[in-house]
């Protein structure tokens, strides 16, 4: 009987790192050093260094990044940040905890990413900044977004390694959730910044908005990277780089491989990591039962886009009012992606997605 097929293998990608992992976690243990300390500081440095950026802040978690950049660029009650509707709901919920009101874009049919077009369509005197999420991999057009004169925040979560992030934006928020490219054994992100002063409110607010935890000149919040995480990340950051071309590798192979004409494919550029691979049909409800049977995982993303969520229904939006997004939420189909996923695997996904629509083996 063949094994099931997970959509993610984290142990995977980690299993032959477990005896330096082991040692990066005893050294830390001996350290008696488990919040701030040297290997935080040490993997600030290094991520610094691999995005090409001046500022690197670890912080808990990745919907924390996006809160306290929105902070540290002083956006709150009465502003307006334009975004997508097509992302996880941290996007737009940051947004709201900062106090101010999510704008929403709709995307690129194409890209996945936020249509400039679109974008443009809805500043407003209001609008402070633009958030520019990197969806399953993909960077976002930041040459386009910036060209509106406004603040680029860049929501890059699932884009740690891809080509331009973090280059653009005047701040940039990372999630080290385990399931991401570039991952952590728990929660744990990252703001980088361009700006010094802005990095340094970002360095006070990730710790109750104090330089020295005597004198608190902000409203801030408990949010900091532990050691233990910055030990993990320090084994895993010298790999990304392979594994994201593991990736690319990966997505090759599926478009190699033919799903059928009933199944449109990721549209492909050179900087694209992959986070996910994500196809889309309008037989979807077809495939995934057929995949399950198959013991082969797949998910369907954000199903209710955030502009039709409970929670922002006091925004106003209505059915049919970001139609590319709409028409994605209902088409959209992950396949099983990770840095080393095997040939073997990926034919047999294949297989099963073609047995689904009907493709001649």
């Amino acid at each position: 009987m063949n094994q099931s097929i997970p959509l993610v293998d984290v142990k995977a990608q980690y299993a032959p790192l477990i005896p330096e992992l082991e040692e990066r976690f005893s050294s830390v243990l001996e350290s008696g050093r488990f919040i701030f300390g040297p290997e935080v500081e040490a993997f600030e440095r290094e991520a610094a260094a691999f995005l090409g950026v001046p500022h690197a802040i670890g912080v808990a978690n990745g919907t924390d990044a996006l809160v306290i950049a929105l902070e540290a660029l002083e956006i709150g009650p009465g502003d307006e940040v334009i975004c997508p509707a097509f992302t996880f709901y941290a996007t737009a919920e940051a947004i709201v905890r900062a106090g101010a009101t999510p704008v929403f874009a709709d995307i690129d049919p194409v890209t996945l990413n936020l249509d400039p077009e679109d974008v443009a369509a809805r500043i407003t005197p209001r609008t402070k900044a633009i958030m520019a999420v990197h969806l399953f991999g993909r960077p976002a057009p930041l040459k386009e977004l910036s060209a509106f004169g406004l603040p680029v925040i860049e929501d890059a979560a699932q884009a740690f390694g891809a080509e331009g992030v973090a280059t653009t934006g005047i701040c940039s928020t990372f999630s080290f959730f385990p399931t991401k490219n570039l991952f952590a054994l728990g929660d744990g992100g990252l703001v980088t910044c361009l700006d010094d002063g802005v990095a340094e409110r970002v360095r006070m607010l990730r710790f109750h908005g104090s330089r020295d935890k005597t004198t608190f000149e902000l409203v801030g919040m408990n949010s900091r990277l532990d050691a233990v995480q910055a030990a993990m990340l320090r084994v895993f950051l010298p790999r990304l780089t392979g594994w994201n071309a593991g990736r690319r590798e990966a997505a090759a192979r599926y478009a190699g491989l033919g799903l059928g004409e009933s199944v449109e494919l990721p549209a492909d550029e050179p900087g694209h990591v992959y986070h996910m691979y994500v196809v889309r049909s309008s037989r979807r409800a077809g495939i995934a039962p057929v995949l399950a049977e198959a013991g082969i995982a797949s998910a369907s993303y954000y199903v209710t886009p955030l502009h039709l969520q409970p929670a922002l229904a006091f925004l106003g939006y209505e059915r049919g009012s970001l139609p590319e997004t709409e028409r994605m939420a209902a088409e959209n189909l992950a396949l099983p992606m990770w840095g080393c996923i095997g040939s073997d695997v990926q034919e047999r996904v294949v297989e099963a997605v073609r047995t689904a629509v009907g493709v001649p083996a």
